[in-house]
């Protein structure tokens, strides 16, 4: 029968690599992303209900069925916000 190879055993003398100091990011950016993808979506939100509440006397009446684009103006701003959160 043949006889197995022998295996060395490894140097102790290794050493695992340094870590390096890892920065972190710096998020303070980005601090006003949500806040105002929220408040764009609730004050579209806002604007849409209150025209219906109202029978299209306020917000603007003067707008009349312009104010529903408005509503959702301020919803679409509110989705072109979150494309920058992180």
């Amino acid at each position: 029968m043949p006889k197995s190879r022998i295996r060395k055993k490894k140097d102790d003398s290794f050493k695992a690599p340094e870590k390096k100091e890892t920065t972190r990011l710096d998020m303070g950016g980005r601090r006003w992303v949500a806040p105002l993808m929220l408040a764009m979506f609730v004050i579209g939100l806002a604007w849409i209900v209150l025209f219906y509440v109202t029978q299209g006397d306020l917000p603007v009446g003067a707008l009349g069925n312009w104010n529903i684009v408005v509503g959702f103006g301020f919803i679409a701003v509110g989705f072109v916000v979150s494309t920058q959160w992180k």
